[in-house]
């Protein structure tokens, strides 16, 4: 029996805990995302990390805060991006469109997390919400976009009265639709959202939406 006392002997051969927990985090991000919150099983987890029960109890204390800590990393991931954009150096127009391409990429290229997030707000985000670590994630973006807006709106450029966390819901909203609703919208319209030799399009389009949101003519209004 494995002792508590050695959590990371599994197999006769010592584990690194980290890369363990990586593991066993990258498995319950499949499952959760593929069978929902209720549905996933900390069992089929285990059986498909080589490890137990047992272990993933002591690592992460239950499959509730497991499910919180695959929700913090999914998060994560997207702040990490949003912190390693560089485009203050860029006029507004092109700058803002660079953020919009940011969480674009992001959510074609993670659709688990789209999902998660989907199963998150079923629960009334209440992981999120008793989460330290999401309470204070906040959005390396937002700053930047703030003073990208602020810069467009100083040179006349930028006629919207929108602030950086409207502007995150404008392109979310896009972005999220495309992946999320792939598979109905196509049922319905026969279009695929997410085809490959339409993806320029879409990165357009949406650049090019928010872009004439932010810049139209407001004076008749």
């Amino acid at each position: 029996m494995t002792s508590v006392d050695e959590p990371a002997r599994q197999g006769g051969r010592i584990r690194d805990a980290a890369r363990t927990k990586a593991e066993i985090l990258d498995v319950a991000t499949q499952e959760f995302a593929r069978a929902g919150y209720d549905g996933a099983r900390v069992d089929e987890i285990a059986a498909r990390t080589r490890t137990t029960k047992r272990m993933i109890y002591y690592y992460f204390g239950g499959k509730e805060q497991l499910f919180t800590a695959v929700l913090e990393r999914a998060y994560s991931v997207i702040r990490q991006a949003e912190q390693e954009l560089d485009v203050e150096h860029l006029d507004p127009v092109a700058a803002i469109r660079r953020l919009a391409e940011v969480t674009f990429d992001h959510h074609e290229a993670h659709p688990d997390f789209i999902r998660l997030v989907s199963i998150e707000n079923i629960h009334d985000a209440e992981h999120i919400a008793a989460s330290e670590e999401l309470g204070t994630i906040g959005s390396p973006a937002l700053e930047v976009t703030g003073r990208i807006l602020a810069a467009g709106r100083e040179s006349g450029l930028f006629t919207a009265d929108v602030d950086a966390v409207d502007l995150h819901a404008l392109i979310s909203s896009f972005c999220f639709f495309r992946v999320a609703n792939r598979h109905t919208f196509g049922a319905l319209f026969g279009r695929d959202l997410v085809a490959a030799d339409q993806r320029e399009h879409y990165r357009r389009m949406l650049g090019d939406m928010v872009i004439a949101y932010l810049t139209a003519d407001r004076t008749q209004d």
